[in-house]
């Protein structure tokens, strides 16, 4: 295993600790580039690290409690990580939500340049 591979697989348990603690807005500031993109399935991307915070923002006051963060497998490659997740929250209005996805990132120096999610809408 290069020390390349190595580094992003420690990176990208350090993405999932910080969702875990419910730090997210942390996490796209310390983990993703500044010319960064984003995107759900096939909708427009999300480009620039300062929207992407806002998305995110957005989606957090969405959230009335988290149920479940679980990383169910994770693969990682040259210059890339991919993972698949299970989650489950409440909405503020008291929907329950679950969502299982993959996530497929494209990492330059130690930082995500590209993420997209793909997940049942």
């Amino acid at each position: 295993m290069s020390m390349q591979t190595m580094t992003l697989e420690q990176r990208l348990e350090d993405v999932f600790s910080y969702i875990r603690q419910g730090r997210i807005l942390d996490a796209v500031n310390e983990f993703y580039a500044e010319d960064t993109v984003m995107q759900e399935n096939s909708q427009p991307p999300t480009v620039g690290r300062a929207a992407n915070l806002e998305r995110e923002r957005q989606f957090l006051e969405s959230v009335k409690e988290w149920k479940r963060f679980d990383v169910t497998a994770t693969a990682v490659g040259d210059n890339v990580t991919f993972y698949e997740t299970v989650m489950d929250w409440v909405a503020t209005d008291g929907t329950p939500v679950h969502v299982e996805q993959v996530v497929v990132a494209t990492w330059r120096d130690g930082q995500i340049i590209h993420e997209r999610y793909y997940h049942n809408p």
